[in-house]
């Protein structure tokens, strides 16, 4: 067991002395390896980190969400649904909600309008998300100008902005009283955007949901694990594209390691040839062809891994944070808590390092089979 630890030990200083030897091949291609593992790394964890925080805010939404359909589009909700809804055996709450989306023309971003759950709240008030509040530029106290749909002015005192851990679902959100909501957007009474309905039992959501479709054709019943199976699809979709916009880089570097990895210069044919003359083993030529390998891709790998995952916990991912948020003129200012998919790395480990280290011992177990001195005639 000792002699085989040495033996290990002699052959890796020799197989970094022999990297160093050829130092221009190695680091250019360590750059390209490093380069692409760090773009496909940081695309992980990016999309890992989105997907958990919609799963944690998602957390708090409604058991089920109940959309009233007409022509197919979604309609307001007549005030009775929620009564009969209420009825319904298991249904322990259900909140009439008003939102909508009202275009600001200064600076053309569309801001999530919500009227608060208190009915008693105060008029004139507003409560502002950080992104607003930044392409405003408003403070607690300013006043926010809004036109409603009367064009009447409609001027609202800022009393507080939601900080900014709650930018994700936040940044460009005006929460107001009810009274003021309809004034903005000339809403009618006795209805409403949804329904928030709250069950007893989770397993009895799709049994409620049934009861809800049948005695009200029009509606459109959603459950929360509908919900976040969406926001799942829509983070691994977008994924999924920026990885295809960056699969040329791919294939290039797949082609530039297959061609480094596969094809033995000059040099690296005689010094094999010399090895093999001074009495090394052809076990002894592949276990350092391996060792070469793995040092390059598992420097790369770690590298690569240890750069992605500052790129995105700590600086954001401003690479293609955008792409991968979505498309709008207010975009959430927020930061990732740090979460790694071990199984996802791990995929990823032999994607990338378990190829390129394989293919480094092909061409070299050609070369270790031939007659030392053809070798070193080459």
């Amino acid at each position: 067991m000792k002699r085989a630890v040495e033996r290990h030990l002699n052959i890796l200083e020799f197989t970094l002395a022999s990297l160093l030897r050829r130092k221009a091949k190695n680091l250019s291609l360590l750059a390209m390896y490093l380069l692409v593992i760090f773009i496909l790394a940081s695309l992980l964890f990016f999309v890992t980190g989105l997907k958990r925080e919609a799963a944690v805010i998602l957390n708090d939404a409604p058991d089920m969400v109940v959309q009233r359909l007409v022509a197919g589009r979604q309609d307001l909700v007549p005030d009775g649904y929620a009564a009969e809804i209420a009825a319904i055996r298991g249904v322990t709450a259900v909140r009439p909600r008003l939102w909508g989306y009202y275009y600001d023309a200064l600076n053309g971003a569309n801001y999530t309008v919500m009227a608060g759950d208190d009915t008693t709240a105060i008029s004139e008030k507003a409560t502002i998300g950080a992104g607003v509040a930044k392409v405003r530029n408003l403070a607690v106290g300013d006043l926010l100008p809004l036109i409603s749909y009367d064009k009447a002015p409609l001027l609202l005192e800022i009393s507080a902005i939601f900080p900014s851990a709650s930018n994700l679902v936040a940044a460009d959100m005006i929460v107001i009283s009810p009274v003021d909501f309809q004034q903005l957007f000339n809403f009618p009474s006795g209805q409403a955007t949804d329904l928030a309905v709250t069950v007893r039992n989770a397993k009895e959501l799709p049994t409620v949901a049934a009861k809800i479709a049948a005695r009200f054709p029009d509606s459109r019943p959603i459950l929360k694990s509908e919900i976040q199976r969406t926001y799942q699809s829509v983070f691994d979709w977008r994924g999924g594209m920026t990885l295809i916009i960056l699969a040329s880089s791919l294939l290039s570097f797949i082609i530039f390691a297959w061609d480094k990895a596969t094809g033995l210069s000059a040099e690296e044919r005689k010094e094999i040839g010399i090895l093999k003359s001074i009495g090394w083993e052809t076990s002894d030529v592949l276990l350092l062809k391996f060792w070469e390998g793995l040092v390059i891709s598992l420097t790369a790998f770690l590298l690569g891994v240890i750069l992605a995952y500052g790129h995105v916990f700590f600086l954001s991912a401003p690479l293609f944070a955008q792409a991968l948020k979505g498309w709008s003129v207010i975009y959430p200012d927020f930061k990732l808590m740090p979460v790694v998919d071990a199984y996802q790395l791990a995929v990823l480990f032999f994607l990338t390092v378990v190829p390129y280290t394989t293919a480094t011992i092909i061409p070299c177990w050609r070369a270790a089979t031939i007659d030392p001195d053809a070798a070193m005639r080459y």
